[in-house]
């Protein structure tokens, strides 16, 4: 694997901050998220239209600038870095690959040119809090249970007699960018309960039955939905009702997680970056704050965590399946940074309006959509077989586990 970058992604790194750099500071990030959308819908058009943003990792023929993924995580560095509010994540990230993988011909020729364009949104509904299952990234999602399942909770697909499409009926709490997107993507639990089983289903935003309404999240450049459907019309995502959606919310999931983990290390650096002028210029018993011996030990600290996990998230971005693992370092190398420049930013630092605390509240709330970490970590060990039990089989208990 050759890890040195080619002089076109240098050149988007390049362009894409210089973009941002002018376009989406920490006000602009502030009033970007207050808007109705949840994002500045002038700068999302101009990073389609200029730079092709959102077309970076789809295929050439649709629309797609046909990168490889590396090039969409170093790209989402860059949005890290200024914490961009925008439907990359949800649009090109999480539903993209979904409609690849599994859509019919027909469905991914409506819908992939215009997420590559720009002009289409989507955004993937799962129900509860079960986003990292349903990926893949916390557990197993071959069983379908995250959807709900049983006589109640989730959502539920029905297929009327004489009908040829589904109906929806249920609710999802906390879906990103769900109050705005054109498109969703639900997964609802299909089949009868006996043999029940999470498929995928294309509802649009004008579906009868289909109530939004945006809710109050942590991180507000992550805005969140409530989708409720009340014998919703949907569209099966795919050709056969029997296909098991399993394996490609999996490869979604450690794409994404690659991703994540790009879009966390630019954050924790550019939550370091700002850390380091503050302490080169704030003064404190006559001297430069940054001068003193124990300043200057915790951000070297700082500086080989954010250096480790950037160097495991480059890894991640060649290597998709170590995308759980290269995100749980990026998350906890972001939580650990934007809590300690809170701290270094002395007492303006702790007032909830300063801008460090817009790294913090992106920690948190990654964490809690996609981790926690120790899950993250727990799970890729599974995975792996790291561990096994005396005998050969699965362990339950941490005191009979030995490693291989």
């Amino acid at each position: 694997m050759d890890a040195a970058f080619t002089a076109e992604q240098e050149e988007i790194r390049r362009t894409l901050r210089e973009i941002l750099g002018k376009r989406c500071g920490p006000d602009e990030v502030k009033a970007a998220v207050r808007t109705d959308a949840g994002y500045d819908p002038d700068l999302w058009r101009q990073l389609a239209q200029e730079l092709g943003l959102p077309g970076i990792a789809l295929p050439e023929e649709y629309g797609g600038v046909g990168c490889a993924p590396a090039d969409l995580a170093l790209a989402c560095e860059e949005t890290g870095r200024a914490l961009l509010p925008s439907p990359l994540l949800a649009t090109v990230v999480l539903a993209a690959p979904l409609v690849t993988a599994l859509g019919s011909p027909a469905q991914r020729s409506a819908l992939l040119p215009g997420f590559a364009a720009g002009t289409l949104t989507a955004a993937l509904t799962v129900p509860g809090a079960a986003l990292s299952t349903a990926l893949g990234l916390t557990g197993d999602n071959t069983a379908g249970e995250w959807a709900g399942g049983g006589r109640a909770g989730g959502v539920q697909a029905r297929r009327p007699e004489g009908e040829a499409g589904w109906r929806l009926y249920g609710e999802a709490a906390q879906v990103l960018d769900g109050h705005s997107a054109d498109v969703l993507l639900v997964a609802a639990h299909a089949g009868g309960f006996a043999r029940s089983r999470a498929l995928l289903f294309l509802v649009r935003s004008d579906a009868p039955g289909l109530v939004r309404s945006r809710q109050p999240a942590l991180d507000e450049t992550r805005p969140q939905a409530r989708v409720q459907l009340r014998d919703t019309p949907a569209e099966l995502l795919g050709e056969r009702a029997d296909a098991d959606p399993a394996q490609a919310l999996a490869a979604a999931g450690r794409g994404a997680a690659a991703v994540l983990a790009a879009e966390a290390v630019g954050a924790a650096g550019q939550a370091l970056a700002r850390t380091v002028d503050h302490v080169c210029t704030r003064e404190q018993f006559g001297r430069a704050l940054g001068s003193f011996q124990a300043v200057k030990h915790r951000l070297a600290d700082l500086y080989v965590r954010v250096q480790a996990a950037r160097s495991a998230a480059y890894y991640a971005a060649w290597d998709p399946e170590q995308g759980a693992l290269a995100l749980a370092q990026a998350l906890e190398a972001l939580r650990v940074t934007a809590g300690e420049a809170i701290q270094l930013h002395g007492g303006t630092g702790f007032t909830w309006e300063h801008d460090a605390h817009l790294y913090f509240k992106r920690a948190a709330a990654d964490e809690l959509l996609f981790g926690p970490v120790h899950r993250l970590r727990a799970h890729a060990a599974e995975r792996a077989g790291l561990f096994t039990a005396r005998g050969g089989t699965a362990a339950h208990d941490d005191s009979e586990r030995v490693a291989v």
